[in-house]
């Protein structure tokens, strides 16, 4: 069953490659959803589809790529939209 995950976070994410990190991980999970940069230095994530994938994608999105310090992930779990097809940066 598909579900969708809104995901903020926190700590040092930004100008470290995280939103590519992202991508990378979600693409080999075959997700759909975006990912981008939030105004306070957070970053947003928007991804659907197995609820198992969503919650392998979250264990790899609390570690992130080498440069990155991953305080807090803010997961609010949601019914999928399907309105988005692949995993894409979003501005």
């Amino acid at each position: 069953m598909d579900v969708a995950a809104h995901i903020i976070v926190h700590g040092r994410v930004q100008g470290v490659s995280y939103r590519y990190f992202v991508i990378e991980e979600a693409h080999a999970l075959s997700l759909d959803g975006w990912v981008r940069n939030l105004p306070n230095g957070t970053v947003e994530v928007w991804a659907e589809g197995d609820r198992g994938l969503l919650e392998s994608l979250i264990e790899k999105l609390k570690i992130g790529p080498r440069a990155a310090a991953v305080k807090d992930l803010e997961i609010t779990w949601q019914k999928p939209t399907y309105k988005e097809k692949g995993f894409h940066l979003k501005w």
